[in-house]
C-alpha cells in the first residue's frame, strides 16, 4: 500500500475511534479505557462511522481529483453539499459538524468568495481546518511544491474556514511534519526538523502559542499538562504527545482516544501520521474490517495517489 492509503486510512481509523469517545471525562476513559473499535458512545452511530473530520478531508480530495488542481471554490462547494446534503458521509448524516466550519459555509453559500468565507475573530481557532489538512500535505509533497507556494497553499486551505493566524500555523506545523515523514525522516527526526524551520512567514506573536512544541520536547510533559479540547494548539500538541510516546499504530490510537473531550479529532490527525509511519498492515485487522465505507476510502486515495503521477 502507498503512503497516500495509508495516511487517508489511518486518518479515518483514528477518527472512528475517537467518535464514541467525544466529551468524554478524562478521568473515566482512564480508569475503564476504550481499547476496541465501538459504536453508540457520545454519538448515536455505528461502530466504524468516522465523522466531519473524515468527511471534510475527502470532500477537499475529491475536489482535487475532478478538478487536477485546486480550486478553492470548487473545496467550498464541497463543503457545501456536506453539510446541506450529506454527501461525503459514512451514513448519510451530518453529526458533530463545528461552528466555525458552518458559520463559514453559510457565508459561503450567501455569495461570499471562498478565501473570504471563513472566520477571522481569534476565538474562532478551533481544529476545524487541522482535521482536513492532510490532502494538502500530500499534495505539497507529491507536487514538489517550494516553501513558498507550501505556505500559500496551507494558508489559503485553512482560510476557507478558519482564517486566523493561529489555525494556519498549526495546520503548516502539521503539513511540514508530514511532509518531513514522506521523506523518510522517523517521527522523532520529524519532530526535531519542525523545529528548525523558518517561520518566519508568521508572527511571534501566533509563534508564541506553539512553543511547546517548537521551543521544548512536548513528549517529555506530563498527561495532566496535556490539554485535548478542541483549541487547535491544544489538539497538535495532544496529537505530538501520543505519537511521540509510542511505538505502534494501535497504542498511540488508544492513548489519543482515552484523553477525553476532542478525541475524533486527535485520533484522525495522529492516525494520519502513524499510519504513514507505520503503514495499514500496522492497524488491527478488527478494527480494519469495521472501518464504514473502507473500500470507498481505499479507491478514492488510489484515485488521489494517481493525480500525482
Amino acid at each position: 500500500m502507498s503512503k497516500v492509503i495509508d495516511s487517508i486510512i489511518g486518518h479515518a481509523i483514528g477518527d472512528a475511534m475517537g467518535v464514541p469517545t467525544e466529551f468524554c471525562i478524562r478521568e473515566k476513559l482512564q480508569t475503564n479505557p476504550v481499547t476496541e473499535m465501538i459504536g453508540y458512545g457520545s454519538h448515536d452511530v455505528p461502530e466504524g462511522t468516522w465523522s466531519d473530520d473524515t468527511s471534510m478531508e475527502i470532500a477537499t480530495i475529491d475536489s482535487i481529483i475532478n478538478k487536477g488542481d485546486i480550486d478553492y471554490e470548487d473545496i467550498m462547494t464541497n463543503f457545501y453539499y456536506w453539510l446541506r446534503d450529506a454527501k461525503y458521509t459514512p451514513g448519510g448524516e451530518v453529526y458533530d459538524s463545528g461552528r466555525t466550519c458552518i458559520q463559514s459555509i453559510i457565508n459561503f453559500s450567501k455569495g461570499m468568495k471562498a478565501l473570504e468565507s471563513g472566520q477571522i475573530s481569534v476565538s474562532s481557532n478551533g481544529n476545524g481546518s487541522l482535521m482536513r489538512i492532510l490532502p494538502i500535505a500530500l499534495y505539497s509533497y507529491y507536487k514538489k511544491l517550494d516553501d513558498k507556494e507550501i505556505i500559500e497553499l496551507t494558508n489559503n486551505i485553512s482560510s476557507l474556514t478558519h482564517a486566523h493566524e493561529i489555525s494556519k500555523l498549526g495546520c503548516y506545523i502539521y503539513v511540514r511534519y508530514i511532509m518531513l515523514l514522506l521523506d523518510g525522516n522517523n517521527k522523532k527526526e520529524s519532530y526535531e526538523n519542525i523545529k528548525s524551520i523558518d517561520y518566519s512567514s508568521y508572527s511571534e506573536e501566533s509563534l508564541k502559542y506553539y512553543e511547546r512544541i517548537l521551543k521544548s520536547n512536548i513528549n517529555e510533559y506530563e498527561l495532566e499538562d496535556i490539554s485535548s479540547r478542541g483549541y487547535v494548539v491544544d489538539t497538535l500538541e495532544a496529537v505530538f504527545w501520543c505519537l511521540l510516546r509510542h511505538n505502534n499504530y494501535r497504542d498511540t490510537i488508544i492513548e489519543a482516544i482515552n484523553l477525553g473531550n476532542d478525541t475524533d479529532t486527535i485520533g484522525a490527525i495522529a492516525g494520519s501520521m502513524a499510519g504513514i509511519i507505520y503503514g495499514i498492515n500496522s492497524i488491527p485487522e478488527k478494527w480494519l474490517n469495521k472501518l464504514v465505507k473502507r473500500d470507498y476510502l481505499i479507491e478514492l486515495a488510489k484515485k488521489y495517489e494517481k493525480i500525482f503521477r
